[in-house]
């Protein structure tokens, strides 16, 4: 009995297409497809927020200094001259950052090896690049169902069928989290 379904495609194709439909499941909540595919996708997608469960606590909150260069009243740098030259004029200010722990940051690199990057784009400025922002979808397994699924033991995802595709007749589901 095989490990895993093929789904009709070669193995970097399929590859590509579960790690796209986990990356959508966790960054949307809920995805439609097929039987088939989903019951592969809830593999993948439940060992992700099982890592993100056990590790969701086990880092610890450093101070740092950080520099961060001075604004003027519309936004821009501020610049003095130093030696003849214009240079951005930094202030020295206190950050907490949270510093992973070695268990917590193999977690978060094994999460990054199935996960594609998703980068946000607000409606206003559709087909720009302007205003875009990369959305950190480990932190929101961490943070958000870490927290949520913390007293949970298995059972993040749920399948509902909803009938056949008018297409070829597949079985098509809702994926969603519970």
């Amino acid at each position: 009995m095989a490990k895993y379904r093929k789904l009709g495609k070669t193995s970097d194709q399929r590859k590509a297409l579960l790690r796209n439909q986990v990356t959508a499941l966790l960054y949307n909540g809920k995805i439609v497809t097929t039987e088939a595919r989903a019951k592969e996708v809830k593999k993948i997608a439940e060992g992700l927020i099982a890592l993100g469960v056990k590790e969701k606590d086990n880092f610890e909150t450093v101070t740092v200094d950080a520099k961060v260069p001075e604004r003027d009243k519309d936004g821009k740098r501020v610049k003095e001259v130093v030696d003849g030259k214009k240079v951005t004029k930094y202030t020295t200010v206190k950050k907490e950052i949270k510093k992973d722990m070695p268990s917590r940051l193999h977690a978060r690199r094994q999460m990054l090896k199935v996960l594609y990057s998703v980068t946000e784009v607000p409606t206003a400025a559709a087909g720009k690049k302007r205003g875009t922002k990369e959305v950190d979808l480990v932190a929101k397994i961490f943070d958000e169902y870490g927290v949520k699924y913390a007293n949970r033991n298995g059972g993040y995802t749920r399948i509902i069928k909803i009938g056949p595709r008018k297409g070829d007749a597949a079985m098509e589901v809702v994926l969603e989290l519970v």
